[in-house]
């Protein structure tokens, strides 16, 4: 196992409907580098659903999450991104990643909750072909790629690109940038 982000902690979000693969293939592979991830949700300890059935517990509630805890947060994809979207403290944590420097790493569908958290503007990003137009609208630059990455921001269109989308995460936190918890 590799310690290329040994004390690094990472806030990843999951809620009801979430896209499967795009949760657990960048916990893993996060885990895998060292990191410490902390999956949050609306509710601690409850049991979400994901798109295709898988199960996942969340460590912590949302609710009680501050970017200053954190390195980065990564929003996987599938419906859950459009209900979290509606909720503030969601909107708040990830204003104080993006104005932090902080990684922020939406995929699919995840880049729902930057656009309605207003964080895209000038950034080059990718996503699901389905929010091309609400990321153009958000005053995103929007780029048909696997992997976009914008200083501190990684973006990816679908589950094929987690490879690709873990990398970019890799490239960001393996920076080491001063963007860390305070």
């Amino acid at each position: 196992m590799s310690n290329e982000l040994s004390g690094l902690r990472i806030l990843i979000l999951v809620g009801d409907i979430y896209e499967d693969l795009e949760l657990w293939y960048p916990t893993l592979r996060l885990r895998e580098a060292g990191a410490e991830v902390v999956v949050a949700g609306p509710e601690q300890g409850r049991e979400y659903a994901g798109k295709n059935g898988y199960p996942c517990i969340s460590d912590a509630a949302i609710e009680r999450m501050r970017a200053s805890d954190f390195h980065g947060i990564v929003i996987p994809g599938g419906f859950m991104p459009d209900k979290l979207r509606r909720d503030a403290k969601v909107l708040d944590l990830v204003r104080d990643f993006a104005a932090a420097g902080k990684l922020v790493a939406a995929i699919c569908h995840g880049g729902w909750i930057p656009i309605s958290a207003r964080v895209y503007q000038g950034v080059r990003v990718t996503g699901s072909p389905g929010i091309k137009d609400d990321l153009i609208n958000a005053g995103a630059v929007w780029h048909d790629a696997p992997v976009v990455v914008d200083r501190h921001f990684v973006s990816s269109r679908k589950p094929d690109d987690l490879p690709d989308f873990c990398k970019g995460i890799l490239q960001v936190l393996s920076r080491g940038s001063d963007a860390g918890p305070m």
